[in-house]
């Protein structure tokens, strides 16, 4: 079951929990047969997962939580992250044990202090972690903040293995997961980060997927994930050889999780690795900045066919093909991969991945670089879905963030809204039209009087499919310290059928 199925059933449930069943009354059979169009309603209940940050004692870490401004929502709603912990035998984690400790100085009868609390929708608001022992998160929001709850976590570390600027988008808990682009290789420490937000216990299996295909290892079956808590697990336990490109699959036995993969590289930097999305015939990764100094594509076949694929970069004038790499060939069950240099040469640029004739579903992801010698860091760009309805990226700075929008088919008007700022400041929106099978870096609309962070909310307007990702960047000694998160649509709203009862089945 993908990521967007159990979205779907999650949003139906809990609107069925609230509306309750339709009255025992026979319905009016007057007007047409025609049955009504469903209806796009609000989601009632979001719940995100951030996981560890790091293990440097040099990491700063950033949280910034936003909601978009929603129709049909009321007013009521609440929304807040918390540390996730082990639950024991008694029903209790570790932070409730804690917090029923410091009742007499918190006064809050042990109730686990959150670490955000959104006050409001439409406004961010940002919390902070220092070291190495800040905790995975666990948030939920309901009523007005749920839809397109957005949480974003950003992690400065200065010096030491895995220095620069490490972001990711809490995601919400699923069943499988792909990862494109891992590595055991010696110069990097990759681990698979697996947080559980249920009462119950989790059970997940990792499998590793090499060059020649999947790599035995009985290390990475069963493993347990405690309520309320998360779990690393170091690729390199789990295969016997180094690989320098992996594809990491997830899957979840029991229960439901969230996944990411931190990858640190000992002289390059790191950041973490989001999930590609689900295996397609046709692929898009958004937003390679302008001055990558180099570009790895990593693919995985998961099939039984092999894949063939067509591969062209979409620059602000249009589609180009990369010389001396116009097709990538993937072996089922292997991984492929291919360095593509400085492709998009000093301009805006997006992959696009096509079939050269039937189309088999892949997976896949980009690992890019900027700088040069020993001043340059890297991050990972994976496959994503488009923006359907609206999207939002978290934690944007006056200065160092760039959005890209990318219309791989027909042109698209899309629409970009700037939040106020979590420290004050007006919204601003501008409209941008998206040329087709090209990738603008727009300017970004600022909020007025901007003080802190903001959010931008991505909403397409007419025209074709809209891929998107936010680049946020920070110079420091000389090194580009940066992080790209996609933007897939944030599922807001779940279509709800208008129904009505036939009570003459009773007679049947």
């Amino acid at each position: 079951m993908n990521r967007t199925t159990v979205s779907l059933i999650a949003g139906v449930a809990a609107l069925a929990a609230v509306t309750g069943f339709a009255s025992m009354s026979e319905p009016d059979t007057s007007g047409s047969d025609t049955a009504k169009a469903a209806s796009q309603l609000p989601v009632e209940r979001t719940s995100l997962l951030c996981p560890a940050p790091s293990t440097s004692d040099l990491a700063e870490t950033a949280y910034t939580s936003f909601t978009p401004v929603a129709e049909g929502t009321g007013d009521d709603g609440t929304a807040e992250l918390t540390a996730a912990g082990e639950e024991s035998a008694d029903g209790k984690t570790d932070a409730d044990k804690d917090d029923k400790k410091d009742d007499d100085k918190d006064g809050k009868g042990g109730k686990e202090k959150a670490v955000l609390t959104p006050k409001e929708p439409g406004k961010p608001v940002t919390g902070e972690a220092s070291g190495a022992e800040s905790p995975a998160l666990v948030g939920t929001a309901e009523g007005r903040f749920a839809p397109g709850w957005t949480v974003q976590q950003t992690t400065e570390i200065a010096a030491g293995s895995g220095r620069g600027l490490l972001g990711t988008n809490c995601t919400a808990p699923d069943t499988e997961f792909w990862f494109p682009g891992a590595s055991t290789a010696k110069e990097r420490t990759d681990y698979a980060h697996l947080t559980n937000p249920d009462d119950s216990a989790a059970v997940a299996d990792i499998e590793l997927y090499g060059k020649d295909g999947a790599l035995k290892s009985t290390v990475g079956e069963g493993i347990q994930i405690p309520p309320h808590s998360s779990e690393a697990v170091l690729l390199s336990t789990l295969v016997d050889e180094p690989q320098t490109n992996l594809t990491v699959h997830v899957t979840v036995r029991s229960g439901r999780v969230a996944a990411a993969v931190q990858a640190i590289d000992d002289k390059l930097g790191g950041d973490w690795l989001g999930p590609s999305t689900d295996p397609a015939g046709s692929l898009v990764l958004p937003g390679i900045p302008k001055d990558a100094t180099s570009v790895r594509l990593v693919a995985f076949a998961p099939g039984d066919a092999d894949a063939d694929l067509k591969v062209r970069l979409a620059s602000p004038n249009g589609p180009i093909t990369p010389a001396g790499n116009e097709t990538l060939h993937i072996k089922a069950g292997m991984t492929a991969a291919i360095d593509l240099g400085d492709v998009t040469r000093g301009e805006a640029g997006s992959l696009m991945l096509t079939p050269t004739g039937r189309p088999t579903p892949v997976v896949a992801a980009l690992k890019v670089t900027r700088g040069k010698g020993d001043k340059q860091e890297t991050a990972f760009i994976p496959a994503t879905g488009p923006v359907d309805t609206r999207a939002t990226a978290a934690d944007n700075r006056a200065k160092g963030s760039t959005l890209s929008l990318v219309a791989p088919g027909r042109a698209a008007k899309v629409k970009v809204t700037a939040s106020a700022g979590s420290g004050g400041g007006t919204a601003a929106s501008k409209t941008y039209t998206i040329k087709g099978g090209t990738t603008q870096n727009v300017e970004l609309p600022v909020p007025s009087g901007l003080k802190g962070t903001y959010a931008l909310t991505v909403e397409p307007q007419s025209g074709g499919p809209v891929y998107a990702s936010r680049m946020l960047e920070e110079a420091s000694g000389g090194v580009p310290m940066f992080t790209v998160q996609t933007l897939p649509d944030d599922r807001g709203t779940v279509e709800v059928p208008d129904a009505a009862q036939d009570l003459s089945v009773l007679q049947k």
